[in-house]
């Protein structure tokens, strides 16, 4: 013991490149659980892979994965060199099998299935493939944030499969842990399906051995089980589930392989079940045992309780010190003698062991799980030089790791534009040539305005950015499926973190250019409660797939030349107001508290095309399905605003000198042509500012006055509320020009270049000039999120910081348009 203390380091004090060994963990709570999740217990080898660029986090490789620690997290972990014999190690005691007979919940013709696993196990892509349905798939933590449920027949069954978030443990100190816990205690299932990564079996089983301690009927798909194989390690499967006491199934479900035989196994096990059945029980060793018996004794002798809980289970939690479960059993008879009786036999295996209760129980089922695998599993060869990470060598390289991270941002921006220009050319001339059509067949009157003016001008200036949004959906795909999304936040982490935020948060960011809603959702993956609420209220800041119709619009109108460049610049503008943000309310509302980078970096697998097009093909039927619906009504709420009333004093008055002229003989007709268009031009000009849309507008314009907008943006501004995509829809009915197209540009976009003041100090020039586009740019960028989003932040974050949100934000846009308008 001696000995051990004098080699003892830490791990942050380990070069690269070389391996030791864990001793113990300093600290408490949420980290100290967390790292052991990720296999950081006593006993086991880690090897320093590389420094971030910045020289922080660090990346280690442990139990076949690869994590990524803060330095002054590694600061925590002690460790000794690779060669000190370690006393102490946690012991393999086999199974306990169970003489009690166990009853199913149901019976019939239907199955309710859970699916439990790590994140990036492929959990999703099973599910995908089982129930045909197109879930979301990425290799990164936290895609799946809630449960997603799916219905197929297998034989005479009808299965209920329900994907549950991703998580490395039950424990208490995540929502994903909990809400997987709650669904299994609370719902209960008829079996759950622990879907485990082959390729890294022994952390992979920690959450396994924590499932049987629930005593669920169950069945485990060994996924990914062609890459242990190309590794050449051998398992013996038939030992490891007869030691487990449930079917285990290779299977690699990104190609489908082996879910008929996973059915199979469901089905089977639902029907041997349909009565009762045998099982066992991971045995922690003498001494767990004996505390364990001690408090399930005094469990059972509340009836309702034993009945509706595993007390085994609840018994290990209890001794460990959940407080979750400590809470929950308070509303049972006994609860008080339960809490008494768990923490006497708390105190008493602390002071046996020298350890908190949480890190004995873990060391337990890692010394279960090394046993097991002992005799079931052979490595194949040397894993120093894994091929699934050895491209981290150039992607995370201390000099070229920031450059190729700006670089594949800038490259999906420009190739948003550049490969979307020609399928937008060709939507913009088919609804152009839909509204010739409809102008030259349909008779004059409000149905044909409607038609034209309504839905064509306003619909259809947004369907044709389609394919822009496609293809930025297609690059972020790719990101998730690779697994580069993690590197990304490993890259990021020590900048954002100076700036406040968590390394991790720049994976909803990246998520946020698609979408803000599945990004707020993403910020469950992040553990501590200041590092979520600071990632959710500057996710808006991250411009979404629903603002690019309006960049795209602007910036092919008044940036013909670096399109790519100046779309760059506002989303990196919309990172830095997010950072901004973070570092003011951070030391406002959450000075006092700190946050830890823990995270796995998994291993790069090459995307397949079945997912880019189904990610692709989801994103395309939600934009046309939001056009079919939000923004249509929207916009033909616009058109009837902006098309009532038909009669004024000054229209009538237009209407007679346009009839007038017309049966004037004596003028030329040329000129008298001339005169009639320019007419009907200011017609058309007071008929928009005397309707209730354009009484609104001038309503509202004092306040947008200051940044150079002119009534018509206002109104725009407005009606993205309600989704952002509306502001060109609005824009189509709200700016009208009947002069000839350009070639090469669309109708909007010429008639926003032609718009000009019709009052005040600038009348007769034009309204947007490159300036005023650029800061209605960033206008669109800053402010107010759509409905969804702020639903979505009311859900994750409360009333409170909803209303934070909306009101700040608007604020923020509103000083940096003016600023721009003012020194530009």
């Amino acid at each position: 013991m001696e000995e051990i203390i004098d080699k003892r380091q830490t791990l942050a004090d380990i070069k690269t490149g070389e391996y030791c060994v864990v001793v113990s963990i300093t600290g408490h709570g949420s980290f100290r659980h967390r790292l052991m999740e990720m296999g950081f217990v006593r006993g086991e080898k880690v090897r320093v892979i590389r420094n971030a660029p910045l020289r922080d986090p660090i990346e280690y490789e442990i139990m076949q994965g690869h994590v990524s620690l803060r330095r002054v997290e590694a600061e925590r972990v002690e460790v000794v060199p690779i060669d000190t014999e370690i006393a102490g190690n946690y012991m393999f005691h086999g199974t306990i099998t169970e003489e009690t007979d166990r009853i199913i919940g149901r019976v019939g013709k239907k199955i309710r299935v859970a699916l439990v696993g790590n994140p990036n196990c492929g959990k999703t892509s099973f599910f995908n493939h089982a129930t045909g349905m197109r879930e979301k798939v990425g290799n990164y933590s936290g895609v799946t944030v809630d449960s997603k449920t799916g219905y197929f027949k297998y034989k005479d069954y009808t299965i209920e499969l329900a994907d549950l978030p991703g998580t490395y443990s039950l424990t208490e100190y995540t929502p994903e842990e909990l809400y997987v816990r709650e669904y299994i205690t609370e719902q209960r299932p008829d079996l759950v399906l622990n879907i485990a990564d082959a390729s890294n079996l022994e952390r992979n089983l920690f959450l396994t051995t924590q499932l049987i301690d629930m005593n669920v009927p169950m069945v485990m798909a060994l996924n990914m089980y062609d890459e242990l194989e190309k590794n050449g390690d051998k398992l013996d499967i038939a030992t490891l589930s007869e030691l487990f006491g449930f079917p285990i199934v290779p299977t690699v479900s990104s190609r489908g392989k082996g879910i008929e035989e996973v059915m199979e196994n469901i089905v089977n096990v639902y029907e041997n079940l349909e009565g009762y059945t045998k099982h066992v029980h991971v045995n922690y060793g003498q001494d767990l045992e004996k505390s364990i018996e001690a408090i399930k004794q005094v469990l059972r002798k509340d009836p309702r309780l034993s009945s509706e809980y595993s007390t085994r289970y609840l018994a290990i939690e209890l001794l460990a010190g959940d407080k979750n479960i400590i809470e929950l059993i308070g509303r049972y008879d006994n609860a008080e003698e339960a809490r008494r009786v768990a923490s006497e036999q708390r105190a008493l295996i602390e002071r046996q062991y020298k350890e908190d209760a949480g890190t004995i129980v873990a060391g337990a089922k890692y010394g279960f799980i090394r046993g097991a695998l002992l005799e079931t599993f052979t490595i194949g060869k040397d894993k120093s030089k894994q091929p699934a990470y050895s491209v981290d060598r150039i992607l995370t390289h201390k000099w070229l790791g920031f450059p190729i991270l700006i670089f594949f941002l800038w490259f999906m921006f420009q190739m948003t534009f550049t490969l979307g220009a020609y399928p937008q050319e060709w939507l913009e001339m088919l609804f152009s040539w839909l509204g010739g059509c409809a102008d030259r067949f349909l008779p004059d009157g409000i149905v044909k305005d409607l038609l034209v003016d309504g839905i064509i001008a306003g619909v259809g200036g947004v369907c044709s950015f389609l394919p822009n949004i496609l293809i930025l959906f297609f690059f972020i795909s790719v990101l998730e499926d690779t697994g580069y999304m993690a590197r990304a936040a490993f890259i990021m982490d020590k900048l954002m973190h100076r700036m406040g935020l968590h390394g991790k948060s720049f994976i909803p960011y990246i998520i946020g250019f698609g979408c803000s809603v599945p990004a707020i959702m993403a910020t469950r993956t992040l553990e501590n409660k200041k590092d979520r609420i600071l990632t959710i209220i500057t996710v808006p800041f991250m411009s979404c797939s629903a603002r690019l119709p309006v960049y795209l619009l602007l910036i092919s109108a008044f940036f013909t030349k670096h399109q790519g460049l100046v779309l760059t610049s506002i989303y990196l503008l919309g990172i830095v107001m997010a950072v901004v943000t973070s570092l003011i309310v951070k030391k406002v509302s959450f000075k006092n508290e700190r946050d830890q980078f823990v995270m796995e970096l998994p291993p790069y697998r090459i995307p397949t095309f079945r997912n880019a097009v189904i990610h692709m093909w989801d994103k395309s039927v939600q934009y046309l399905k939001k056009m079919g619906t939000v923004i249509l009504v929207a916009t033909v709420i616009i058109w009837a605003l902006e098309y009532f009333p038909r009669h004024s004093p000054e229209i009538d008055r237009y209407t007679a000198q346009i009839e007038s002229l017309a049966g004037d003989s004596s003028v030329d007709e040329e000129s008298r042509e001339e005169q009639i268009r320019q007419l009907e031009l200011d017609r058309s000009a007071c008929q928009i500012e005397n309707s209730y849309i354009g009484r609104f507008g001038k309503f509202v314009a004092p306040v947008f006055a200051p940044l150079g907008f002119d009534w018509q943006m206002g109104v725009s501004i407005i009606t993205g509320f309600a989704a952002k995509e509306i502001v060109v829809s609005s824009m189509g009915v709200l700016y009208h020009s009947d002069a000839e197209a350009d070639e090469n540009s669309s109708a909007l976009q010429r008639s926003i270049r032609e718009h000009k003041w019709q009052s005040g100090p600038n009348v007769g020039k034009p309204v947007f000039t490159p300036v005023v586009a650029y800061g209605f740019m960033v206008f669109i960028l800053l402010y107010f999120p759509c409905v969804a989003a702020i639903a979505a932040i009311k859900k994750e974050a409360g009333t409170k910081w909803m209303v934070f949100t909306i009101f700040y934000t608007t604020t923020v846009a509103w000083i940096a348009a003016f600023i721009i308008h003012l020194f530009a």
